[in-house]
């Protein structure tokens, strides 16, 4: 393998990596605030980049995006008070039953919307055949793009949770609802907001990597496969293991080109959940009495 194939691979297995330990983290805060696996977690990044594509033919780019992420906020604030709401300690099969329909009923709506057709947004810079010049290898400028969107939204997340008074009441919530109910917080609230901020940095990331990887209506169901892989690899709540996760799952299918055809990519995955699941179920990095947005 020669020096530019390979950094064309490391930016390839970076890029996917990276996407994929942010559907992971859309799985972890509404987790982390209500114990619920939201298997539309991958609808919602569907969401964005086809929700952006349709307003990008009336409105500049920016605001496309924009409003994309601002009307699949809303669409997940939707889901959590028609379907999660209103529940009474439900059991974990009953949330995982509700979670695939609602992804199932996401995916026909947006089939009666968009159609089965491919369709992506612009590329943010230059077009298909740009590209820049690192170590030798030709590197897509949007690929840059994707790094440095998810990477900027991995650390606002981060300082979100940590200095902001509203991050602060959802890991109250996720490490003791009854405590954080008797010192004022609304628990109810705080579930809304996680759908809210799930549903919100799912779509960013569907608009930025939609010129790359392009967006049909049912990408978000393989998109959900590999951010519960990741989830889980990285150890269920943990969300800054999630994208050392992410990384190593984006890099071992980037390589794996090499070696196993791309039509066999999802098996990689899959092999890799069923292996943690039997083995370590509680993930790499993570503790058996892990919880809690505290491991942010």
């Amino acid at each position: 393998m020669t020096a530019e194939l390979f950094i064309q691979y490391l930016f390839a297995g970076v890029t996917y990596g990276i996407i994929y330990a942010i559907v992971a983290i859309g799985f972890n805060i509404i987790y982390n605030t209500t114990g619920i696996i939201n298997f539309a977690q991958g609808e919602f990044v569907m969401l964005g980049g086809m929700i952006a594509i349709t307003l990008n033919a009336l409105l500049p780019l920016p605001l496309a995006i924009a409003g994309a992420v601002l009307l699949t906020m809303l669409v997940g604030a939707m889901v959590e008070m028609t379907f999660i709401r209103w529940l009474k300690s439900p059991s974990v099969l009953r949330m995982i039953i509700i979670t695939i329909g609602v992804s199932i009923l996401i995916r026909e709506v947006a089939l009666h919307i968009w159609g089965e057709g491919v369709r992506s947004l612009p590329y943010f810079v230059g077009n298909e055949i740009s590209t820049v010049n690192i170590l030798g290898a030709r590197i897509s400028p949007q690929v840059l793009w994707v790094i440095g969107v998810c990477s900027v939204i991995v650390i606002a997340l981060s300082l979100f949770f940590r200095y902001t008074m509203q991050g602060q009441k959802m890991r109250a919530c996720a490490a003791n609802r009854t405590a954080a109910t008797l010192c004022g917080i609304n628990p109810k609230n705080m579930v809304t907001l996680s759908f809210m901020l799930s549903a919100g940095i799912g779509a960013l990331a569907g608009c930025v990597m939609s010129p790359i990887t392009y967006t049909e209506y049912d990408s978000g169901t393989g998109l959900a496969i590999k951010g519960f892989t990741v989830a889980i690899l990285g150890g269920l709540g943990n969300s800054m293991a999630a994208v050392a996760a992410g990384l190593l799952l984006g890099l071992l299918e980037a390589f794996s080109v090499s070696i196993v055809p791309l039509a066999y990519q999802d098996v990689i995955a899959l092999s890799i959940l069923l292996l943690i699941l039997f083995v370590r179920p509680h993930g790499l990095f993570g503790r058996k009495d892990a919880a809690g947005l505290k491991e942010f």
